[in-house]
């Protein structure tokens, strides 16, 4: 009887064991201490390193991040676990991807991010542009749109009231008082246009790309908030204590500070703008 008393409490004693091991690992999974960002190769990839790791180090974490050179590798690499965090994507296109490819994806904070900006070798301000000068923008229907609503808040051209203005076309601008032609072309060809056509309209990635200075442009995108550039997580993390932290990170005075002295020319989302 002794013997099987003894047996049972070791039974007993190795089960309680077993539970505290299992609870001690659960919370040392939830005190995540390593964050593996992902990011497109350039300014956002930047933006990680310089901005966003240091003061994550700050508050104790260690931050790698995975440069990408491709807008499809960060997600599947965030979905399938190789990722904890990217940042490369606006709103439009990761809720677009997330449900092509059956993935549960969630923002938590939108960033700055390089709007289009007006560039001209020909011409030194928006007023100065003559009548009958050929404008080259991009062709795919995304960056088409921010263009003609660029030129219409510079007044340039009036686009019909009767389309959403973020799918607007060239067919639907009903004025065009200088005359603007227009070339639509690949946008990656459009920071080398600037050299020779009388005005180029070129996406921010694309201009940084080609070491153009966002500060040079005639005018820049009031650029909505849905196509700035975001922090994308897995949804089941985003109440996790880490994610809460990149937040907290983003939303600091020293964070603003780093994007004022080292990326210039970034338009800030509404939530930077209003604090």
């Amino acid at each position: 009887m002794k013997k099987l008393i003894l047996v049972l409490l070791s039974v007993l004693l190795l089960a309680v064991l077993a539970a505290c091991g299992s609870d001690g690992e659960e919370a040392s999974g939830d005190e995540k201490t390593t964050i593996q960002f992902g990011a497109t190769v350039g300014p956002y990839s930047d933006m990680v390193t310089k901005a966003i790791a240091p003061l994550l180090e700050e508050k104790g974490y260690e931050v790698k991040n995975q440069e990408y050179t491709d807008y499809i590798q960060p997600n599947n690499a965030l979905d399938n676990g190789d990722l904890d965090v990217n940042l490369f994507q606006h709103k439009i296109y990761y809720e677009a991807f997330a449900e092509e490819n059956d993935m549960d994806l969630s923002e938590v904070i939108i960033v700055p991010t390089a709007p289009m900006g007006l560039y001209s070798n020909k011409f030194d301000s928006i007023g100065a542009i003559e009548d009958g000068s050929k404008i080259t923008i991009a062709n795919d229907p995304t960056n088409l749109a921010r263009t003609l609503v660029m030129l219409q808040d510079e007044g340039l051209i009036t686009i019909s009231e009767e389309v959403d203005p973020l799918k607007a076309s060239v067919k639907d601008i009903v004025e065009n008082p200088n005359n603007l032609k227009f070339e639509e072309v690949e946008a990656g060809q459009l920071p080398r246009l600037v050299e020779t056509e009388d005005v180029s309209a070129v996406p921010g990635n694309f201009a940084l790309a080609a070491d153009m200075d966002l500060l040079d442009a005639l005018a820049l995108e009031d650029m909505p908030d849905d196509y700035r550039n975001r922090v994308v997580v897995n949804t089941d993390d985003l109440d996790k204590q880490w994610v809460k932290d990149i937040k907290e990170v983003v939303e600091s005075d020293e964070f603003e500070q780093i994007i004022d002295e080292q990326f210039q020319g970034f338009g800030k989302p509404q939530w930077m703008l209003n604090r």
